[in-house]
């Protein structure tokens, strides 16, 4: 008994913790202290449970060095991953993670289902209930997050697959879900339950496989949502008070961000999560003729920036794969000693990741008080003597604003043609992740500063 009660006292600490985490993960200044609150939780929280695991054992000793064994291996893969894991990885590696809990949650439904128990009537309905839900979300996590890994690391097109009536297809897959969670509460049968299975792991697949490379990184934020959930799921199977609250945590608070994402992107939440609805109409504009693009040299751009009087720096996908960021906070330090304003404008999905670009500059040690989001950036462009744009491609794309058969029309994008001249530092013509031409690299006001990004700024600060 009193195990049992340092068990949910500890929960209780934890879950507090993972409260406050969150609360801190708000704000650039707190973020580092959120994190601490959050490993401290877990690492609060794991140790009750194995605790209580292995003072309830019959073999106490053989289920300690089990459950170390289990760790050791674990830990050891973890930390070897995140010591070798580049911040252009960051995005595949957090799908990958998703696809884990996911896995998890099936595995554990599965197992839960065949352990005998003592439930009847109410009790053993509302069980059924947790196992098939807790099973179909993590089917359709684990799957939908294999996809958005293979996406994000380049193994498949980044293209949206488009199936003719998807959206009947996923509602038909649900309808059938439907239909065999009652057969399942009927039967109690196992058969219900694996071509439940086999539907879900299709339908995760499907969602993300209809979702373009603009989106993706909604779509991550979705897929932390939907891991959330899956795991709140397995806590309900297992009667884990703190695995359901911290899943009810991750899940909403990744709902929300992915909301918050697509009013930023004027894409709609439930087109998001329906694996790109509404999309039909997009049509490349690829085949047009926008003339001839301009090019420039590193000493040309640092006679601009030494004359300029306002400067807004643009990072992008491209700054993340050139480990860029250092250079670029060394060049915002000596224009701004120089008494240049510079700016850092970012767009809430620049990167591949939610926040991808904030933590690169947050690691070079950019000023907080100058990285501004696209809403507070965007009305000052026109009043810009020179826009630097490294490695930023679809989130600077007019074509989204002029163009409507854009497949990213309707999408906003910092306006940076807005700004006298415009400066676009890219390794090569290609189009962007979101697979369009961008008509900037033609503008009047623009020039390309051709080669990898974090040399292009080095000979630029030597010029400088």
């Amino acid at each position: 008994m009193a195990a049992a009660n340092v068990l949910q006292a500890s929960y209780v600490v934890a879950g507090v913790l993972f409260v406050m985490s969150l609360a801190g993960l708000s704000r650039h200044e707190t973020a580092r202290r959120g994190n601490v609150f959050g490993v401290v939780g877990m690492a609060l929280a794991l140790a009750a449970t194995i605790w209580l695991a292995v003072d309830r054992a019959a073999e106490p000793l053989t289920t300690a060095l089990l459950i170390a064994g289990a760790m050791s291996v674990g830990a050891a893969i973890g930390l070897w991953r995140a010591r070798v894991v580049e911040m252009t990885g960051m995005p595949e590696l957090v799908a990958i993670l998703h696809s884990f809990v996911g896995l998890a949650a099936v595995l554990v439904g599965y197992n839960s289902f065949r352990q005998p128990g003592a439930l009847a009537g109410a009790g053993e309905t509302i069980h059924l209930v947790e196992v098939f839900l807790g099973v179909l979300i993590g089917a359709v996590t684990f799957t939908g997050s294999v996809e958005a890994f293979l996406k994000l690391s380049g193994r498949v097109s980044s293209n949206p697959l488009v199936l003719p009536h998807r959206h009947l297809l996923n509602l038909a897959a649900l309808l059938a879900c439907a239909a065999l969670l009652v057969w399942f509460l009927v039967s109690h049968a196992l058969l219900p339950l694996l071509v439940m299975t086999v539907i879900a792991l299709a339908l995760g697949w499907h969602l993300v496989a209809s979702i373009g490379g603009g989106d993706m990184p909604i779509v991550v934020s979705v897929l932390n949502s939907y891991s959330g959930w899956a795991a709140a799921a397995a806590g309900f199977m297992l009667g884990n008070d703190l695995l359901i609250i911290t899943g009810a945590l991750v899940g909403s608070s990744g709902a929300i961000l992915s909301y918050i994402m697509c009013r930023a992107m004027n894409r709609s939440f439930v087109s998001v999560i329906a694996g790109g609805f509404g999309t039909e109409s997009g049509v490349p504009g690829d085949g047009r003729d926008y003339g001839e693009h301009r090019e420039t040299s590193a000493g040309e751009v640092a006679a601009l920036l030494r004359a300029a009087r306002s400067v807004v720096i643009v990072p992008g996908y491209g700054m993340a794969v050139a480990k860029a960021q250092h250079p670029v906070a060394d060049l915002c330090e000596r224009l701004r000693a120089q008494g240049v304003q510079v700016r850092f404008g970012i767009h809430p999905v620049a990167g591949r990741l939610p926040g991808h670009m904030n933590v690169l500059l947050a690691e070079a040690r950019v000023p907080y008080d100058i990285v501004l989001g696209m809403d507070q950036i965007n009305g000052d462009f026109p009043d810009t003597d020179v826009v630097l744009v490294v490695g930023a491609n679809d989130t600077v794309n007019p074509a989204a604003t002029e163009e409507p058969d854009s497949p990213i029309a309707g999408m906003p994008v910092l306006e940076v043609w807005k700004a006298r001249d415009v400066i676009v530092l890219k390794r090569s013509m290609a189009s962007g992740y979101a697979g369009v031409q961008n008509p900037l690299f033609f503008r009047e006001n623009t020039r390309m500063l051709f080669g990898d990004a974090r040399t292009a700024i080095e000979e630029i600060i030597a010029a400088l």
